[in-house]
């Protein structure tokens, strides 16, 4: 019998050079590579907000991915808060 691979929700804050820099772009990309869903939004102070819903691995892998960031950005900080999983989105999209 397969083990059920368990299901996470992080709410995640990218502070530094991340807007204008193509980080939702890249967030998008990521996030579809990793068979995760969610999404990704600037926030007026400057930050960036993502919402990453999937199994645990690719959770974690994108979170990790935030630290990093697109090609251009210079990441300061990241803010995790740990979720229960809802399975409320059926893509990741860019939102504004």
């Amino acid at each position: 019998m397969e083990r059920e691979e368990s299901k996470i929700r992080a709410n995640v804050i990218v502070s530094g050079r991340v807007q204008g820099v193509f980080f939702r772009a890249e967030t998008k990309r990521a996030a579809e590579n990793e068979g995760v869903t969610g999404w990704v939004k600037n926030r007026s102070d400057g930050t960036v907000r993502a919402l990453f819903e999937g199994n645990e691995v690719s959770v974690h892998a994108m979170v990790e991915w935030c630290k990093e960031g697109s090609p251009h950005s210079k990441v300061k900080d990241v803010k995790v808060e740990w979720e229960e999983y809802q399975g409320e989105f059926d893509e990741f999209e860019i939102t504004y």
